[in-house]
């Protein structure tokens, strides 16, 4: 019998396509984004998705797409805003989303639960309840989960290279049983060596920038990790073949970014252009406006193809240019950065859209706050075993 999962804060599904590749069913998913919904249920169309904001969704609403007797698990990944440290400003905000934790729980006890899994940003563990005060969100959340009848509960950072994600991403875990006998551990590494952005590209092809010019054709210079990227009967994603890329459409870019693009080596940012250029030549270069005024540290990073890239964030358009060529990353190699199979369909919302608007999220967005599925399919693994361990 299929181990059963509720998806909260669900996003465009990382965590259910990794599941659902290590053999979990996921009956139901949470998600308030609507371009989030659409990628989700294009992708997992078995799968009962509300459109909502979780605060809303009832008992009633879920109760008829689960088990009479409760779900395996329950993943919540809420917002993660407020608990980064990438933001001069995020981890000043003190508002209720730092406690959408509660949310993950309340919707655990009603599907009547044996595990919950949490995950965020390391930052959640430093993280203050109020302005001034010393007691920390992580505490009251393991408190709640507590009286919750979640008593046995473990902690854990992992980073998604050690699972086979070419991303160096750290993010923290809580995994939560009722069952005290439950040996709570996580997912051992699955891989022992870095994977590079090299294997991760290695057989997409170029893009000229400014052309709208999609290319279809995949090269002959692959990977084990492309090929896994390909195989569709790992995936366990439908009949779809992947005889063309999708999504490897350029962006546009001014002559003066494309300038600035060709000044950067592999390894450097932005911030690398400030400090070669100084005085008059910064000068000239930003009245040409290939130099912004205003330097950003984490914006322009050309990548290593030696090595894993940073962390994919929902800012990943600006903040990567590709290793070899004067432009930024396509929809489907930020995709490859983060472990999402070629038949992924990332269907809702538009290209770019203004991050001011919180409402709706692109196409890079959707990708940079997902969880790797990779990393997710190994906490599927994990998860099963435990689990299993217990039915015998």
């Amino acid at each position: 019998m299929a181990i059963t999962h509720i998806d909260c804060f669900s996003g465009p599904g990382g965590i259910c396509t990794g599941f659902h590749a290590a053999g979990i069913k996921t009956l139901l998913a949470i998600e308030y984004i609507k371009s989030c919904v659409d990628t989700y249920s294009a992708n997992h169309p078995e799968v009962h998705v509300i459109h909502s904001d979780i605060r809303n969704v009832t008992e009633d609403q879920i109760l008829p797409y689960i088990p009479n007797d409760g779900v395996d698990i329950v993943s919540s990944g809420m917002p993660c805003e407020t608990f980064s440290t990438a933001g001069n400003t995020s981890r000043s905000f003190y508002d209720d989303r730092q406690f959408l934790f509660r949310e993950g729980i309340r919707i655990a006890k009603i599907a009547n639960a044996k595990m919950i899994l949490f995950e965020n940003v390391p930052g959640i563990t430093t993280k203050t309840a109020e302005k001034g005060k010393k007691e920390l969100i992580v505490n009251i959340l393991k408190r709640e989960l507590e009286e919750a009848g979640y008593g046995n509960h473990e902690e854990f950072v992992l980073n998604a290279t050690n699972y086979g994600v070419p991303q160096r991403r750290n993010r923290f875990f809580i995994l939560a049983a009722k069952d005290k006998k439950l040996k709570l551990t996580p997912p051992p590494p699955t891989c022992s060596q870095e994977i590079t952005v090299k294997d991760a590209l290695s057989d997409l092809p170029n893009v000229e920038p400014n052309t709208d010019l999609e290319s279809k054709q995949y090269t002959d210079s692959f990977s084990k990790f492309s090929m896994l990227m390909r195989n569709n009967s790992f995936w366990k994603l439908g009949t779809k073949t992947n005889e063309e890329v999708t999504y490897q459409v350029p962006m546009r870019h001014r002559a003066c970014t494309l300038e600035r693009f060709s000044l950067l080596h592999q390894g450097e940012s932005l911030k690398n252009l400030f400090d070669r250029y100084v005085g008059e030549e910064r000068q000239q270069l930003q009245e040409k406006r290939i130099l912004p005024k205003k330097m950003f540290i984490k914006r322009n990073y050309r990548l290593k193809l030696d090595e894993a890239a940073p962390t994919v964030t929902s800012h990943c358009l600006d903040e990567f240019v590709h290793p070899i060529y004067d432009r930024a990353l396509t929809v489907r190699e930020c995709a490859r950065l983060q472990s999402f199979p070629d038949c992924y369909d990332f269907v809702g919302g538009p290209f770019i859209v203004p991050h001011i608007n919180k409402t709706v999220q692109d196409k890079y967005e959707q990708i940079g706050d997902a969880v790797p599925p990779l990393l997710a399919y190994a906490w599927g693994e994990q998860i099963m075993k435990i689990l299993e361990g217990e039915n015998k």
